[in-house]
């Protein structure tokens, strides 16, 4: 009998190349030092997986990588942290998708990247019978031009014939978002893109009239990830903000990913849509604090940690 798997993500697989500080790049050749350089796989499915898999979960990805050292380095990565790379591929000739991400002093950084196997990205017949056997199922694959439409109806309808709860996040959305978000919502149990995402597709500046926007689209519910304020829920009980947690924010690269693993993982303990929501708020306020897709964040113990100190919570 097929294993069940706790949470199975799919969409952009990459490697992130960050450095910190760097307010400014030397000129004429120059040399100065900073203060860390971190390499870890990320993207909205192999952040998330990596994230998820720390936190406890028996995660799986459906992502592509190249036959390149970057495509050997992710998935040695990924596989010591416990994330099941079966449905990854390596793709002969391929190289991997790979970001450079200059930290400054403020956690701000632009973003450079390198365009790689992840765009291969499919959903064969296996990824299908894989959502069969997922309780969650987080779709990162928006704009991904190897997916179809059919395939992706089939592989989320194989989900929640099996009762998977599915969410979706995006990043850095594309020509093809709007239509691709205009399918996949009726099949969301939860969206969460970022404040500034969901304004792109919606047209609204303010979150609540944003998620109200998504929801009438066809999200069961919503969450809008608004940074240091924040997240707003809507859902079938309301609206109402989760704040974020008060630390020294080093770099926020991957605090969106870490955030939708960090639900997930609370809806898996059982607990209610607030408590899941102030827990990933704290397992992104852990990542907030490092470098990378990980940052300082150890495992579920740590996250649960900071949960409960509510006097570093900002309200």
């Amino acid at each position: 009998m097929a294993m069940v798997t706790d949470t199975l993500a799919i969409g952009l697989t990459t490697l992130d190349i960050v450095g910190h500080k760097i307010d400014a790049l030397p000129e004429n050749e120059a040399g100065v030092l900073i203060e860390s350089v971190e390499i870890v796989p990320a993207g909205t499915a192999g952040g998330f997986a990596l994230i998820a898999a720390t936190l406890g979960l028996k995660a799986s990805l459906i992502s592509a990588l190249g036959d390149d050292r970057i495509g050997r380095f992710v998935r040695l990565v990924l596989e010591d942290h416990g994330v099941d790379t079966t449905l990854v591929p390596t793709l002969a000739g391929a190289t991997t998708s790979a970001t450079i991400l200059p930290i400054d002093s403020r956690g701000r950084r632009p973003t450079l990247h390198a365009l790689g196997a992840s765009m291969e990205t499919e959903i064969t017949e296996a990824a299908i019978a894989a959502a069969a056997r997922a309780k969650f199922i987080h779709y990162g694959a928006i704009g991904a031009p190897r997916i179809t439409p059919a395939a992706r109806t089939r592989f989320l309808q194989a989900g929640h014939a099996a009762g998977a709860f599915i969410t979706c996040d995006l990043i850095s959305p594309g020509p093809r978002a709007h239509a691709d978000i205009a399918e996949i919502l009726p099949a969301l149990d939860c969206f969460m893109p970022s404040l500034a995402e969901a304004r792109f597709l919606t047209g609204y500046s303010d979150a609540t009239s944003a998620a109200a926007a998504l929801r009438a689209a066809g999200a069961q519910s919503c969450i809008i990830k608004c940074g240091a304020a924040g997240v707003l829920v809507s859902d079938a009980d309301g609206v109402r903000t989760i704040p974020a947690f008060n630390v020294r924010v080093i770099d926020t690269t991957s605090c969106g990913d870490a955030f939708c693993a960090g639900y997930v993982t609370g809806l898996h303990q059982g607990w209610d849509t607030d408590t899941s929501s102030r827990f990933a708020a704290a397992v992104a306020a852990l990542v907030a604090q490092g470098l990378g897709t990980i940052g300082r964040l150890t495992g579920f113990a740590a996250a649960d940690a900071l949960l409960k100190d509510e006097k570093n919570v900002l309200f």
